[in-house]
């Protein structure tokens, strides 16, 4: 007899910076959603679908949880977090095991009522698998149902077994979405994304916390994409470090950015990038919501 098919949600939660991102990208096998070496890269919930004959997994990246209240966009990104609980078949709470904090342990003291939860620790690469043992000993204690699983999502040491334990956790149903489908996002969301990636990867510690991009214009044509994005900061201070000396730094950006969006879909593309000042736009929520962050939305 046939096994069944087996289809769920994996919300992965923790705290900002714990490689939730990176450890999607590397389970799915395609970059869907954007990393840099700095918390609150990611600020949606995004989808990345893994499919094979026997499963179907579904998992959700959401922004790190985090206590700062202080804008808008903090609360909305709290939202983004934790609103998967409720409805996952499974959760993963990733830790850092070279960091791991008080935050982590709020984090499973909130998911400790749940039975379905696996906890991930995270950047073994970075200090070898020795370096869990203390730490799944503290997670024990916070919860004694809870499994962990020592592994690195940057070089994939101990990402088959992880991928073995979440599809053991699956519970049978049909797939949620087509075979060949690997995200819920469209294309303007994922250039809206890798636009805002490069400008962490060109700006570094110069980067305006409070940047974003909304995509004006997205043409498909036979053989070239034409893409015009704004890049929305919140002080006339910050568009002159975006855009850098004789516009070099958007240059930059627009070259990466370019580089990478082609990749993805496979064809030229012509993108045209600005920079214009909303003030406090991540404070306001009618601003929030007209750059796609409002609850429910996919944003862009």
């Amino acid at each position: 007899m046939k096994n069944e098919f087996l289809c769920g949600y994996v919300a992965l939660i923790g705290k900002p910076n714990t490689g939730k991102s990176t450890l999607m990208n590397s389970l799915v096998g395609e970059k869907l959603s954007i990393t840099a070496h700095r918390p609150q890269t990611t600020r949606h919930q995004i989808l990345g679908i893994k499919t094979s004959e026997e499963y179907q997994c579904i998992f959700v990246d959401t922004p790190g949880i985090h206590d700062s209240r202080k804008k808008a966009i903090h609360r909305y990104m709290n939202r983004a977090a934790t609103s998967m609980l409720e409805d996952s078949d499974l959760i993963c709470v990733l830790i850092d095991v070279n960091d791991y904090t008080h935050d982590d342990e709020k984090i499973l003291q909130r998911v400790s009522q749940y039975h379905n939860v696996l906890v991930v620790l995270n950047k073994i690469d970075q200090s070898g698998r020795e370096a869990a043992l203390p730490i799944m000993q503290k997670v024990a204690k916070q919860g004694p149902n809870f499994e962990s699983i020592p592994v690195s999502a940057l070089s994939g040491d101990n990402l088959e077994h992880l991928l073995e334990i979440i599809i053991s956790r699956l519970p049978p149903g049909l797939p949620q979405f087509p075979d060949d489908q690997l995200t819920d996002k469209s294309m303007r969301f994922i250039s809206a994304e890798i636009i805002r990636e490069k400008l962490f990867r060109v700006l570094q510690q110069e980067l305006p916390y409070s940047i974003t991009v909304s995509i004006e214009h997205y043409i498909e044509e036979e053989d070239i994409t034409r893409i015009s994005a704004t890049i929305w900061v919140e002080r006339k201070s910050q568009k002159a470090i975006v855009i850098g000396k004789n516009g070099s730094q958007l240059k930059k950006t627009g070259t990466l950015a370019r580089s990478d969006i082609e990749r993805l879909i496979g064809v030229r593309v012509y993108l045209q990038l600005w920079v214009k000042v909303r003030a406090d736009w991540a404070d306001d929520e009618q601003s929030l919501a007209s750059f796609g962050y409002s609850d429910g939305s996919s944003g862009h």
